[in-house]
């Protein structure tokens, strides 16, 4: 079975896009086995390469994206794989440029195309309350000192629908990293971001749960400015550049309760075709 896919990125974050009828056939044709089929295609070196598959559904004329990480675990919601979904939707008229909604396990959210291929999507309410993330702790986690082995880092918790731990410190990243992803005091385990004020805005590298080093992560700049913002390192309601491997996303955290807003560009990569038989 031939299955066509369109290849997206969003900062050199790449995912493989399915729409509606791809999906319904994969679940029949899978049989079960959609998490190793997933990694199998994502696999940089035997397969097509991405972060991640994005599978789209439409429910009732409303778009539904579901997130498959590379490895297979699923997510609730990622910010440049959302941008790559709205650009994906209005170049096969799906909907209408302009506003329009996207539904997600984190939600509904807002997206509208902005100048060429850049994308604005009014991200989650962010949470500082730890059963949201979960993170094992009394109360918010808000530059609060934690240990790993030997290390002492302070921390900001942030859910975005998915979970981020934010440090405003480079140093001891690359073994902080997937350490702190799978601490125990993180039961779903977490994306880490580790950020440094430059200027009115922020640089910012991100272990992302389930894929490693990630060029560009989405929520998890929403994460680092909305951290910024509550911790005194930057300003509520003004553009906050964020600059990450890949290139600079713009944040804006609006008043406590209010969603967040992401920009940035997506892109159309190439479209093919995929041979189920070969990868499952």
């Amino acid at each position: 079975m031939k299955i066509p896919f369109t290849k997206y990125e969003g900062l050199g974050n790449d995912f493989i896009l399915l729409m509606q009828d791809d999906l319904s056939e994969l679940d029949s044709a899978a049989a079960g086995s959609v998490s190793r089929w997933v990694n199998a295609i994502c696999d940089r070196h035997t397969g097509v390469g991405a972060d991640g598959v994005l599978a789209v559904q439409m429910e009732d004329g409303v778009p539904r994206m579901h997130v498959i990480n590379a490895d297979g675990t699923r997510a609730a919601m990622c910010g440049n794989g959302l941008r790559c979904v709205a650009l994906a939707l209005l170049e096969r008229g799906l909907v209408e440029a302009g506003s329009f909604g996207v539904q997600t396990d984190a939600g509904l959210h807002r997206c509208r195309i902005v100048g060429d291929d850049n994308v604005e999507v009014a991200m989650a309410v962010p949470s500082f309350d730890s059963s949201d993330l979960p993170v094992v702790s009394p109360g918010p986690v808000v530059d609060a000192p934690m240990t790993f082995d030997e290390h002492e880092v302070h921390l900001t918790c942030v859910s975005m629908g998915n979970p981020h731990a934010v440090i405003f410190d480079l140093q001891n990243r690359e073994e902080l990293g997937p350490r702190i992803e799978t601490d125990a005091r993180f039961p779903d385990r977490v994306n880490v971001g580790f950020a440094e004020v430059r200027g009115a805005g922020l640089s910012l590298h991100v272990w992302e749960r389930a894929c490693g080093w990630t060029r560009a992560c989405g929520t998890g700049a929403c994460a680092a400015a909305v951290a910024a913002v509550e911790t005194g390192r930057a300003q509520r309601h003004e553009p906050i550049p964020v600059s990450l491997p890949g290139g600079v996303l713009e944040i804006v955290v609006q008043a406590a309760g209010e969603p967040v807003l992401m920009r940035g560009p997506a892109r159309r990569v190439f479209s093919g075709e995929l041979d189920l038989g070969l990868f499952l």
